[in-house]
């Protein structure tokens, strides 16, 4: 990210994504639109988690009582629930990150950090495009992955855990820091970060360029050894969010976006609107059509920012309260309508045992929005609205007739829509394919046998100690969790051995037959898992296994 000096190319990039949509005529007015329809059975990625950095260094650390309104999730407060931090060169400078870090976990909160150079000594001058510039020194790459390791044992000792540390910062725009090419990023990827004790995100590219992550993406190596793909968004059009190189080689991984300012960094426009409107749009397409899991914002502080130099929320920071406040980590984003009208945008989530839909009206005239809910139930629905005038307001209940309600968004607003899910709704619980997400060990994806869910169900493949990894499933505390096996088995009974964070907890759990291999039916355990991340992983113990599609996890 920048410091003092406005990044002239993103400027430029943003610059012609905004005038597109201020040069578009508005429509006519419109009462009605297409309807929406929340599918919660059809789940998407696991959110994270939406937040911004906190940078003591160059602009202050945050006050005790601003960290309470950043990650709090009270009236008048953000609920952030992501921190990132920065990774200062000089050791000596780290205790400025520890105080505001320890408030975030303490309010449930992820903390990550970014550096954006290498100790100096680690460092060289080059010459880049006739400029001078910097670079690690080829020398020095155990060393700098030495430097990291240094930081997360400093904040794992000073009482912060964190759950993650990227390689650089931008590193395809340094003018001001330290340069990587994506060979050398890929070097480094491959021969380097698998020492790094921490969970590492790489390539933190400024305008989420494909040519610095395709590389790593690519490798077997540089893949294994990143566990989360990180972006920055400055000047990306929508167009190039989706990232199909990631559907198909990121299993297992974590997709964030990890740091932007949008539509500008103007002077005091944080309470511009529907300026700040802007911000809730890029929001909805970094979730909906980027499917990032995480979405982080620069400074939590300033005044173009979330919070006003002042401490107070600003319009910008309501913006994206309508998604923080409501879609809580370990959040499901499920299938929904995105754009039933002209100017509506809309996103669903479950968890907790409820539905979070976030409505976008961009238009100049309220519209009648109607939705539909499939795959599960509810009686009525709390709407919070913010416009030119509101500040997330709560407004009266809506009820829920045969499953669909109609609401009115009024012009140029953001409104987020919360429910509780009935009983026997296909929202209870977050479900994870065992196609997808999970690491497999002498296994086999398979589409043979019809009746599974997603795009496929597992074989064991007749393979002793084959197995299925799931990688990424999150707690939002630490708990007993069911967890619910879909299977399919024609004869027999087939036993697996259970893992939790790569400890035994299960064995030789049986699995008896369904009757063909098109019959799925299910399984229930109950095991601990803690606040995080954690793995669950099953291994045959003679020499096969049932198919298995998936497993669905709730609270016990």
């Amino acid at each position: 990210m920048i410091t003092g000096v406005k990044k002239s190319m993103c400027t430029l990039l943003a610059a012609v994504t905004v005038l597109t949509a201020v040069l578009v005529p508005a429509p006519p007015k419109a009462s009605a639109a297409s309807d929406v329809t929340v599918n919660l059975s059809a789940e998407k990625q696991v959110i994270r988690g939406f937040g911004g950095i906190n940078l003591p260094a160059w602009i202050g650390d945050l006050t005790p009582a601003q960290r309470d309104t950043a990650f709090g999730n009270g009236a008048n407060q953000l609920g952030f629930s992501v921190l990132r931090i920065y990774v200062d060169e000089n050791k000596n400078n780290w205790y400025r990150e520890v105080d505001t870090a320890k408030a975030a976990i303490a309010k449930g909160a992820t903390v990550f950090a970014s550096p954006w150079n290498p100790p100096s000594d680690m460092t060289e001058t080059f010459t880049r495009s006739g400029e001078s510039a910097k670079r690690l020194r080829y020398d020095k790459y155990a060393a700098y992955a030495q430097h990291l390791n240094d930081f997360v044992t400093y904040m794992k000792n000073n009482g912060v855990d964190l759950y993650a540390i990227s390689v650089q910062n931008e590193p395809d725009y340094a003018h001001t820091w330290t340069w990587w090419t994506p060979e050398e990023m890929l070097k480094f990827m491959k021969e380097n970060a698998g020492s790094i004790n921490c969970r590492v995100i790489a390539p933190e590219s400024f305008s989420y360029l494909k040519n610095m992550s395709d590389p790593i993406l690519n490798d077997p190596q540089a893949l294994a050894n990143m566990d989360i793909l990180g972006a920055h968004t400055y000047g990306t059009s929508f167009s190039n969010f989706p990232y199909p190189l990631f559907k198909q080689k990121g299993a297992g991984k974590e997709l964030w976006m990890t740091e932007v300012y949008y539509p500008n960094s103007n002077n005091s426009s944080a309470n511009l609107w529907p300026e700040a409107l802007e911000v809730a749009y890029h929001m909805h397409n970094a979730m909906a059509e980027a499917d990032f899991q995480a979405y982080v914002w620069w400074y939590i502080r300033r005044q173009y920012g979330p919070m006003n130099e002042d401490g107070t929320i600003s319009k910008r920071g309501d913006s994206m309260a309508q998604f923080s406040k409501f879609i809580r980590p370990g959040y499901v984003r499920v299938d929904a309508t995105k754009n039933p009208d002209t100017n509506v945008y809309t996103s669903a989530y479950k968890g907790d045992n409820k539905v979070v839909i976030v409505a976008i009206n961009k238009g100049t005239s309220a519209v009648n929005q109607k939705f539909v809910l499939q795959n599960g139930t509810a009686s009525s629905v709390s709407p919070w609205v913010t416009d030119a005038s509101r500040k997330v307001a709560a407004g009266a209940a809506i009820n829920v007739t045969n499953n669909a309600f109609t609401a009115q968004l009024p012009a140029q607003s953001v409104t987020t829509f919360v429910a509780a899910l009935g009983s026997g709704s296909g929202s209870t619980g977050t479900t994870y394919e065992a196609e997808t997400g999970t690491t497999l060990t002498a296994a086999v994806t398979e589409t043979t046998n019809s009746g599974y869910n997603g795009s496929g169900y597992v074989n064991f493949n007749a393979a002793a100690d084959a197995a299925i990894q799931w990688n990424s499933i999150y707690c939002a505390t630490a708990s007993s969790k069911n967890v619910k096996f879909r299977y399919a088995l024609e004869s027999g009974t087939r036993n697996l051995d259970v893992y939790v964070n790569g400890t035994k907890v299960i064995s030789n759990l049986a699995f008896t037959a369904t009757g063909s291999w098109t019959t799925w039916g299910e399984k229930t355990i109950q095991v601990a898992m803690n606040v995080g991340i954690n793995t669950l992983k099953v291994v045959t113990t003679g020499t096969e296994g049932p198919n298995i599609d998936s497993i669905t996890l709730t609270l016990n």
